[in-house]
């Protein structure tokens, strides 16, 4: 049975405990690799005994801020840890992808190493887990299905209660803000590799601070992390400045198959697995399209479909502060924040265009 705790209760927990195992979400954003990051960071400098699930699906963008972090040497057997230092991470620089990756031909996780993920099933007894930014167990990571939450940290409303302690709080804009919020009660200094993190999962969750969940508290958590050393310049130029050709190409594509309804109030887009191989996408690309569609002038409502792991299709909500997204996506069981949610339906995108239409229309006449 979950148990509801306070954040101090949740720090006074993290100091009791050790050996930690911290998941991020499916399809990782850069809320729940920041997060990640930065929680595994300062368990570390208690001395704890800390590391993060490998997530297949992590992709290249992210690779400097897990560095040294990640659980495979734990699962080939070894306990030794990277050191929290500015050196023990690379440069924000080397997150560019580069224009030779290999783009996204399937969304199931990959074969590389199978017994290295597997082995987290064999060792679950021997670890406290903790999640970052994950509402329900339907989102852990590929590999890491059957673990049991010990804690969870969360932002969102919809938390369905998966683990046996939760911390939520839908009034922060990142799981990254709740966490800045819990370094001073673990008792743990804001270090820049922590800090370059956490800035990485508040600008990223609130589109470099343009979305309606930011408040001031937003901010504060920001300029923490500006103080202590972030590179919010270069973060933000990889973030939110730099795109690949095929990205662009894809906006292209976008920006003409764009379908209107209500008068232009919602917009429906969708990105078939056909369409990724051709323009040779990466996950890196695609990572905040979702919200492409209300760039457009009178767009409240802005959906895109994907194609994603068993056959579904994904559908990813995004809506001003007239819309509810979140009670949306509640209708195909889906979850989220009132601005940003999303749901998977059976039948891949033709099914998903079809469902996510008829429970807009309960909002709107289309």
């Amino acid at each position: 049975m979950s148990a509801s705790v306070t954040l101090r209760e949740a720090a006074e927990f993290l100091k009791a405990n050790d050996h930690y195992l911290i998941l991020s979400h499916r399809r990782p954003d850069g809320d729940t690799v920041g997060s990640c990051a930065a929680l595994c960071r300062a368990l570390r400098a208690l001395g704890k005994q800390a590391w993060v699930y490998p997530n297949p699906q992590f992709t290249p963008k992210y690779a400097p801020f897990l560095d040294g972090l990640l659980a495979h040497d734990l699962a080939a057997g070894s306990r030794q840890q990277a050191t929290d230092t500015p050196e023990a991470a690379h440069s924000v620089r080397h997150a560019v992808p580069r224009s030779d990756e290999s783009p996204v031909t399937s969304h199931q996780p990959p074969a590389d190493d199978p017994q290295a993920v597997d082995q987290f099933s064999i060792l679950n007894s021997q670890f406290t887990v903790i999640t970052c930014d994950i509402a329900t167990q339907d989102l852990f990571p590929f590999g890491a299905e059957d673990l049991t939450a010990d804690l969870a940290i969360d932002h969102h409303g919809t938390n369905d209660g998966f683990a046996a302690r939760i911390h939520t709080d839908e009034s922060k804009a990142a799981c990254g803000e709740l966490l800045t919020d819990l370094l001073p009660l673990l008792g743990v200094e804001l270090t820049k590799p922590i800090a370059d993190a956490l800035y990485v999962a508040v600008s990223t969750d609130t589109g470099c601070f343009r979305y309606a969940n930011v408040t001031a508290g937003t901010f504060r958590a920001a300029a923490l992390c500006a103080e202590a050393g972030a590179d919010v310049f270069g973060i933000n130029r990889v973030f939110f400045e730099t795109k690949r050709r095929p990205r662009l190409l894809l906006e292209a594509h976008l920006t003409e198959e764009m379908e209107f309804f209500a008068d232009g109030v919602v917009a429906v887009s969708a990105i078939p697995d056909s369409l990724i191989a051709e323009l040779g996408l990466t996950e890196d690309d695609i990572d905040d399209i979702a919200g492409y569609g209300r760039t457009v002038e009178g767009v409240e409502i802005a959906v895109m479909l994907r194609e994603v792991e068993g056959g579904k299709g994904k559908i990813s909500l995004r809506c001003s502060p007239a819309f509810d997204a979140a009670r949306i996506c509640a209708r195909l069981g889906g979850g989220g924040h009132p601005g940003a949610a999303g749901a998977s339906v059976p039948g891949g995108i033709p099914a998903a265009r079809e469902a996510i239409l008829k429970a807009i229309s309960q909002e709107i006449e289309l």
